[in-house]
Parts: structure tokens; C-alpha cells; sequence
């Protein structure tokens, strides 16, 4: 009768050791879309750039994240502004500036599908950023797009 006794008493003690570790168990979840997207960010956060007469915003979407830079320059096209700070790279195309790197963070219509689409205000400049004159006080967005 003892040995029994012994034998459910270390049973049940295993069995609250396993559901011990079980709730103990690491719950981060695999990292996300976008948690991957911003891995690369060269900025995570808000950033001011330059002493510039004029100064324009350009908020930087990927994912379900986003930052906003501060640009203070004197360039006359928002591709030389972003450029000026090393906020943008890409290729020269018939266009203009073809800009496939943003932030630190790619998108390459040729590997995955995506591209950086360019907005004033939520509404299509309908030019790249090449030709596109800057402002004081204009508010841009670069998103990442699929």
C-alpha cells in the first residue's frame, strides 16, 4: 500500500513538473512581416535632417509601422533632399530616380513584388520623386507595397 501511495505521489509530482514547464515556456511569437521589414531600418524612430530654408516631412510606411523624417534642406527635388541624407537608393530609370531602398528597407518588384509608392498627402504626385519640387511645409509618404 506504500509503494502505491509512493508511486502516485511521484506520478502526480511528474505530471505538475510537466505542466510547470509547459506554462513556463517562452511565448514570443516568430517575428512578423513587418518585425522582419524593420529589422534592416537604419532609423526606428523620428528623425530631424539638415538647416535647409525649407522643411518637408516624408513618412516612411512598411508593414504596420511607420516613421517620419524632418528634412530641412535647400535641394529642389525631393529625390536630391532624401538623397542628401542617404534616406533613399535606387537606380536611375527613365524617370528619374527609381527608388528601391528606403529607410534601410528594400523593395524589389524583380525579387518579391513590392515597390515604394509616393504620395503627397495621400494623393499620387503623378511623377517620381525626381520630378517632384519640393515645398515648405509639403508632407510626403513613401509606403512599402505588394
Amino acid at each position: 500500500m506504500k509503494k502505491t501511495l509512493l508511486c502516485l505521489f511521484l506520478a502526480l509530482v511528474c505530471i505538475l513538473s510537466c505542466f510547470s514547464l509547459i506554462a513556463c515556456k517562452d511565448e514570443t511569437a516568430d517575428p512578423t512581416e513587418t518585425d522582419l521589414l524593420w529589422t534592416d531600418a537604419t532609423y526606428k524612430e523620428d528623425k530631424t535632417f539638415g538647416n535647409g530654408s525649407k522643411t518637408v516631412q516624408v513618412e516612411v510606411k512598411a508593414g504596420d509601422r511607420s516613421v517620419t523624417f524632418t528634412l530641412k534642406t535647400d535641394k529642389t527635388t525631393l529625390a536630391d533632399a532624401l538623397l542628401e541624407h542617404q534616406l533613399v537608393s535606387g537606380e536611375d530609370g527613365a524617370y528619374g530616380l527609381y527608388i528601391k531602398t528606403v529607410n534601410g528597407i528594400l523593395a524589389d518588384y524583380d525579387v518579391d513584388q513590392t515597390y515604394w509608392q509616393l504620395t503627397k498627402n495621400g494623393v499620387d504626385p503623378m511623377t517620381g520623386a525626381s520630378g517632384v519640387t519640393v515645398a515648405d511645409g509639403e508632407h510626403y509618404e513613401l509606403t512599402r507595397k505588394k
